[in-house]
């Protein structure tokens, strides 16, 4: 058997259905961001300064000095690494600080870090679906990746439902059995589309029907609330989940994920979550530098306003210039291609020709069909990169012939645009 010409097919395959992914050999430079150098592949010449789009660092916290101060203050003292799983080398300080400050953000009596958002859904969910009696998991289709894989992991039954379709939801609570376990997982903001949960009407139901819930919040926590503490701190309903999944990797700028919630949640998670009782912890410096960046954002709303300003500025812009933009209500704006190879090709238009970079999404994150571009502003991105950001996109979509038919949405009577609403197309997993 030829095993290398089976992952050369493999790869192949990838590339003739034009969704093989090139990663940017990008440096992000402190105290300029969004701006980067970028060495472009195989060229020797020197890097080029470039404009990143599409970054998840949503509020530039990967750069504040109080967060940079965290961790080079921590790793002189503490090293650089954890020595090993918390089971066998112990707690670090820093990360016992950072589970109360995550308790506390949510309003929880415990926290637990992982050393992704991935890791933390799959563990969370998991475990927790596991130690309930013949549960019953009530999954939102357009969930992430790793609350997919979480859901899998369980071995429990699941029922999908509608995204954010509350009736189907009741119908398939209403056909459970009055006393059996339920566990409903959903996200706040969906990444992909911008879009949000009715967090109040699933709550509700799962108060009807005796059902746990389980939110992510990994593209609300920094962004939203008095304190940054996500959608449903914003909506004052942080109290009625009962267990709050969040990331340190975007609003917060550093690494890991977490879930918060009762005491007992938290330690049977801790006790009997493979995903963290065999991986080693996070590093002390990472921990103290996430502290620090979530006690900043507790105090300071001015990273978010200044968000939400350039992030409606950038849709107003651009939906004016006649260019296709998902209406949402969140930070985040996605741009409609339609096409995978059109989507890569003006991707590498807007990083050749403008110096701007804006990674393609393409599927299997989004359903074929609906590829497009994610842009994501952050405070940092002034009037003026707005504006030339709209210049260039322009520009492409008239070299590739691109329509410039403003503001669209999946719902329009587009068959290139509109997916099955019934149909699950993937998981998730642009996070």
């Amino acid at each position: 058997m030829n095993y290398q010409s089976i992952f050369e097919d493999a790869i192949d395959q990838l590339k003739a259905e034009k969704r093989y992914r090139v990663f940017a050999d990008l440096e992000r430079i402190v105290g300029r961001f969004p701006r980067a150098l970028w060495r472009k592949e195989g060229k020797e010449n020197e890097p080029r300064e470039i404009v990143v789009w599409c970054s998840n660092d949503y509020l530039g916290m990967g750069q504040h000095q109080s967060v940079l101060g965290a961790m080079i203050e921590t790793a002189q003292g503490l090293g650089t690494g954890a020595g090993g799983t918390r089971n066998i080398s112990g707690t670090s300080h820093p990360l016992v600080e950072l589970e109360a400050e995550l308790a506390d953000l949510h309003g929880k009596e415990a926290g637990l870090v992982f050393t992704s958002g991935f890791v933390s859904n799959e563990a969370g969910i998991s475990t927790i679906a596991k130690l309930l009696p013949d549960c019953l998991i009530l999954s939102d289709e357009l969930n992430h990746a790793s609350m997919i894989e979480g859901i899998r992991r369980s071995g429990c039954e699941k029922k999908l439902w509608r995204h954010n379709d509350v009736e189907h939801l009741e119908e398939l609570l209403e056909a459970a059995e009055p006393g059996r376990a339920k566990l409903i997982v959903f996200e706040s903001v969906y990444s992909m589309d911008g879009d949000v949960a009715p967090i109040k009407e699933i709550c509700d139901l799962a108060e009807k029907y005796g059902a746990l819930t389980y939110i992510d919040e990994v593209h609300a926590v920094g962004m939203y609330g008095p304190r940054g503490g996500g959608i449903a701190d914003r909506e004052g309903l942080m109290g009625r989940i009962d267990v709050i999944e969040g990331t340190l990797a975007k609003a917060f700028g550093t690494l890991g994920g977490y879930i918060t919630g009762t005491k007992a949640i938290c330690d049977a998670v801790r006790s009997y979550a493979p995903g963290f009782i065999f991986t080693t912890a996070l590093p002390p410096a990472i921990a103290a530098a996430a502290a620090a960046s979530i006690r900043h954002l507790k105090r300071s709303s001015a990273e978010r306003d200044m968000q939400q300003r350039q992030a409606q500025r950038t849709k107003d812009v651009l939906g004016a210039a006649g260019l296709p933009v998902m209406p949402t209500s969140t930070h985040i704006v996605p741009v409609m291609v339609g096409d995978p190879d059109l989507c890569k090709k003006a991707s590498d238009l807007l990083l050749e020709e403008h110096g701007i970079y804006i990674q393609p999404i393409n599927y299997p994150t989004v359903p074929r069909g609906t590829e497009r571009l994610r842009v994501t502003p952050t405070p940092f991105h002034d009037d003026a990169l707005v504006d030339a950001l709209k210049d260039a996109l322009v520009d492409v979509w008239t070299r590739l012939g691109l329509p410039l038919t403003g503001p669209v949405s999946l719902d329009d009577d587009t068959d290139e645009i509109t997916p099955p609403v019934t149909k699950m197309a993937v998981p998730r997993s642009g996070g």
